[in-house]
């Protein structure tokens, strides 16, 4: 044989498998340490996550929705998603994003710096992209915006240009279209 084997299973070729983004809705016991853990198991595993949201979503039954954005091949998603069904405090775990009634949104609070034209052109992108001015000074702006998480990434892009001076952004917050309760 000119074959040569292996030394262990880490020395064999991996075809490269396309990561993608996921959203996990996950519906969780209000109690202390669930966050922790939830936590924990994408640390130890070497997730990463891109955004997280927890709320306390209704006090008599403890419960707690956290919506955790990751990325992996699909794979890796799979056992994510595994992996938080298997948790004890867990109740319900939905993947938005192959859902075809998922919607995702996110809120972002974005400060402007500008005077004269520039002023003009950051409240004309604003209109358009239907954000809210809630503060307004003689140099700046603090604008509000809602939506899928690329327009507020396109809206901040543009903002760059006409003097963008900071951004705060809540995370990915999900629910289902219809009647149908998580």
């Amino acid at each position: 044989m000119t074959e040569t084997q292996p030394a262990s299973v880490y020395d064999l070729a991996h075809a490269e498998q396309e990561e993608s983004r996921a959203t996990f809705a996950v519906l969780v016991d209000n109690e202390p340490g669930v966050l922790h853990r939830v936590v924990g198991l994408f640390a130890a595993r070497g997730y990463n996550i891109d955004s997280l949201t927890v709320a306390e979503t209704d006090g008599a039954s403890h419960t707690s929705r956290i919506t955790i954005v990751t990325r992996g091949t699909l794979q890796v998603l799979g056992q994510i998603e595994a992996q938080l069904q298997k948790m004890v405090s867990t109740r319900h775990v939905q993947d938005v994003t192959r859902d075809p009634n998922g919607i995702e949104r996110e809120l972002a609070l974005v400060k402007v710096r500008g005077t004269g034209s520039e002023r003009v052109e950051a409240l004309r992108v604003s209109d358009i992209f239907r954000a809210k001015v809630v503060d307004t000074t003689h140099e700046s702006f603090v604008f509000e915006l809602t939506g899928a998480s690329s327009k507020i990434d396109k809206y901040v892009d543009l903002m760059r240009g006409l003097g963008l001076v900071e951004v705060s952004r809540t995370g990915v917050l999900s629910l289902s279209r219809g009647v149908d309760v998580f």
